[in-house]
């Protein structure tokens, strides 16, 4: 394990983790061997996947890698009316494809525990969590490791909070950001706070380090929130047009030229809070009973994956940030080096 420092990092940039597939071995290791930070979503992957690709990507490697989790909290799925509605929900959609719906069984999620215990076996530099703090006892075990752990903030409470929990870091998560919005509790009021002013209230209040993370597409965007404080930016949307992102080529046409569609934050795929590209999905599911997370999710996979095959970008999850129109699709390497550049002027 290469030992984390942010005033070793070549390049101030964290390749921002994104579950479901887009993150690559060679995404992962071509954003470290330029300077950076490469990242994993495993949220959805199981411990024997997790060891399978941390191995793999340290054999492209010796840079810094990033692993991230969701923290999930316990759910139970709701009564058979519900349900029914959910599953109606999404027959009626407009989708001309046949696919079977099921009902999500539990476990609804893995282990966190078997996870990370997979994880701190093959020594990323970085731990990092989402959607909430994770038990301290996984921190400390993490940080006895010598792996150093981030915790997603999107306001000043939960910035405290982290802090309080340990974290060598917090990333502050602007409400611009593409995803899942990584707010504690999605059923209590989201302050909707937008980067540069989030990073203006929470700077004073904590003494760990922040790194920046919402809209951040260019050098530009980074020396700014570099100039305002924080050790590095996290940037996800732009890496999406990375030939080695695991993208959808349908996903990646969206993004290149769907640029005068907005973006919206949607329960509808996963059952929490994430921004997307608008198309027919977000439409159509306004209002319409939904799963909770990540049952949603669960119940949504079989269309998600039938409409990437039919290359139907309407009923998938455009994951992307508020700017997503001046994404590129250079390779990693050079995207990285552009960044850096960019960073000089």
């Amino acid at each position: 394990m290469k030992n984390f420092n942010f005033d070793n990092l070549e390049v101030p940039i964290i390749q921002a983790p994104m579950a479901g597939g887009f993150n690559t071995p060679e995404l992962a290791s071509s954003v470290a061997n330029a300077g950076a930070v490469g990242s994993f979503g495993f949220s959805f992957t199981n411990a024997e996947k997790i060891a399978e690709t941390l191995f793999i990507t340290k054999k492209l490697t010796n840079g810094f890698l990033n692993a991230n989790f969701f923290v999930f909290k316990p759910i139970e799925l709701p009564n058979n009316t519900i349900l029914l509605k959910a599953i109606e929900a999404l027959n009626k959609l407009s989708f001309q494809e046949t696919y079977e719906l099921k009902i999500p069984q539990e476990p609804f999620y893995f282990s966190l525990e078997e996870q990370i215990e997979a994880t701190i076996e093959n020594s990323p530099s970085i731990i990092t969590f989402h959607l909430g703090l994770p038990p301290i006892s996984i921190v400390k075990k993490i940080k006895n490791k010598g792996i150093k752990v981030g915790i997603t903030s999107t306001n000043l409470k939960e910035a405290l909070l982290i802090e309080k929990s340990g974290a060598d870091f917090t990333i502050l998560q602007g409400f611009e950001a593409g995803g899942h919005r990584g707010i504690f509790d999605q059923e209590k009021y989201d302050e909707e706070v937008y980067l540069d002013n989030l990073i203006k209230i929470v700077k004073d209040n904590i003494k760990i380090p922040y790194v920046a993370a919402g809209g951040i597409m260019n050098g530009k965007d980074i020396k700014k929130v570099i100039n305002l404080g924080a050790k590095a930016a996290q940037l996800g949307t732009a890496f999406l047009c990375c030939p080695e992102a695991g993208t959808s080529e349908i996903h990646k046409q969206y993004l290149l030229n769907e640029h005068k569609r907005k973006t919206k934050l949607t329960k509808a795929f996963s059952g929490r809070l994430a921004r997307g590209i608008v198309n027919k999905y977000i439409q159509e599911m306004e209002n319409k009973s939904i799963l909770p997370f990540p049952a949603q999710n669960t119940l949504t996979t079989p269309l998600r994956r039938l409409s990437i095959k039919k290359n139907n970008g309407e009923f998938i999850n455009l994951w992307a940030g508020k700017n997503f129109h001046k994404i590129t699709s250079l390779n990693a390497n050079d995207l990285v080096m552009k960044l850096k550049e960019e960073l000089k002027d």
